[in-house]
């Protein structure tokens, strides 16, 4: 039996479903990946280590797991009432967070140039437009989360998918995150940590 994502890819239905799943495995979870990466090299630009520093960079890594751990819950198990909540729960968390990172570039003097408020009308607004293609397809799951899961034993535990995403795209999905955020963000908070220690060094001597 073919796995979920090769049917998917294949394109061998026009099932409304189908379409908008491998719209969101295939287009806005990959190219969620572009303004990620455009937002790291607008922070080099400005040279956040000497601004906001590392405060801003873990502000950054905050709003990656607030989106991460849903994603990788999502691309795993079932939606249910359970998954819905939690990725109703990041999206409002990350929103929130967002407001502090911009907060926080702004107080530090680091120059939020038109082009990256831009790149971060995508990221503040992809997580809402994957969610609610989600809950389109999960009409039901919805349904089910306003009344509290009743009627639904299975709606406050992880329950795994029962067509599984292949080996070889989470595998993709994977590589993908390592080398489109966790190592350009991982960059990112070194070179501020570095800056930060520097700073102390010179401090130290010039007392």
């Amino acid at each position: 039996m073919r796995d979920r994502a090769a049917e998917i890819a294949a394109g061998t239905t026009v099932d409304v479903g189908d379409v908008t799943t491998r719209y969101l495995l295939y287009g806005l979870l990959p190219g969620w990946f572009v303004p990620g990466l455009a937002d790291w090299v607008m922070h080099r630009r400005t040279r956040i280590e000497d601004t906001s520093g590392t405060k801003e960079s873990l502000i950054h890594s905050l709003m990656m797991a607030e989106v991460g751990l849903p994603i990788a819950l999502t691309l795993r198990y079932e939606v249910n009432p359970l998954l819905l909540a939690v990725q109703l729960g990041g999206a409002a968390v990350h929103e929130a967070t967002a407001l502090w990172d911009v907060r926080t570039a702004v107080d530090s003097d680091r120059e939020v140039k038109p082009l990256e408020q831009h790149i971060h009308s995508f990221l503040e607004s992809l997580p809402f437009a994957a969610l609610a293609a989600l809950m389109c397809l999960h009409a039901d799951q919805v349904k089910s989360l306003t009344r509290g899961g009743r009627g639904h034993k299975d709606a406050w535990r992880l329950v795994p998918r029962r067509r599984p995403l292949s080996p070889g795209y989470l595998t993709g999905i994977g590589a993908a995150i390592g080398a489109c955020v966790l190592l350009p963000y991982g960059e990112e908070l070194l070179r501020c940590l570095r800056t930060a220690r520097a700073r102390k060094k010179l401090s130290r001597k010039g007392r």
